[in-house]
């Protein structure tokens, strides 16, 4: 079967929720034994839950990936338990604000969990790829890593960071068969983004969500498990001959805006 995941591991960081546990039960449906690296303990539980009950055992690590020694802690374990296959870097917190509302601990906050969480978790991992000489690694990037987007000075910094951090591992680990690329989504219809709505906009909820909406060029925001999708082929046998790759996936976002 093509795209299959049987008897492979994978580790998956924010995976309680949104992308991150559209990514947990894309995989498992393929047969990957998932590990749920999450903060919120419920929701983490709750994904791990659903995946034992309706396809194989899952497993769940409440995680602050902004912190090596839990990292290290928590992948020691799994490595233990039934080796690493896979690393998915999905973990991130978002930000509103341009450099001038911008404040030091904002920017603080924005790079410990979404530059420092990847390069903890890939640090961690990487002995464990070299041992065995073959390994898979996605990083979540975004639109932002590329494109310049109003407001998000220090979400964009944070996620370009991941852009270039994947071309490095890929470039640094080719002799060791650890193949490293990113996904680049726009905007994609998550619990986030209704929240964020509901917050900014009450009572204009359903008019802010279709103006969202169009702001992507196919006239809509992505699902969840179309990023989980992507994250499955190159996770695959399939894409053994893909490395060091950013994959937009955008509605046409960044070359067809404008």
């Amino acid at each position: 079967m093509k795209f299959s995941l049987e008897h492979k591991t994978a580790i998956i960081t924010g995976g309680g929720s949104g992308i991150g546990k559209a990514i947990c039960q894309t995989f498992a449906e393929m047969g990957a034994i998932v590990h749920i690296l999450d903060m919120d303990e419920t929701l983490g539980a709750t994904t791990a839950t659903e995946i034992t009950v309706k396809h194989c055992p899952a497993f769940f690590y409440k995680c602050d990936v902004s912190k090596y020694d839990e990292v290290e802690k928590v992948v020691k374990q799994i490595a233990i338990k039934s080796g690493i296959d896979i690393l998915i870097n999905n973990a991130g917190i978002g930000f509103v604000g341009n450099i001038e509302n911008t404040k030091e601990a904002d920017l603080d906050r924005l790079y410990n969990v979404n530059v420092k969480g990847v390069y903890n978790c890939i640090k961690t991992v990487i002995p464990y790829f070299k041992e065995k000489n073959k390994g898979v690694i996605i990083n979540m990037a975004s639109i932002a890593s590329t494109v310049g987007i109003s407001d998000r000075f220090a979400y964009s910094m944070s996620k370009g960071a991941v852009l270039t951090m994947t071309y490095s591992i890929a470039k640094d680990y080719l002799d060791d068969n650890i193949r490293c690329n990113c996904i680049s989504p726009a905007r994609v219809h998550t619990a986030f983004v209704d929240g964020f709505i509901k917050k900014n906009y009450p009572g204009k909820e359903k008019e802010m969500f279709e103006n969202l909406s169009k702001t992507q060029p196919i006239g809509r925001m992505g699902k969840p498990n179309e990023i989980a999708n992507l994250a499955l082929y190159l996770c695959s046998d399939e894409a053994a001959f893909v490395t060091g790759t950013d994959f937009p996936i955008d509605g046409g976002f960044i070359k067809l805006n404008g």
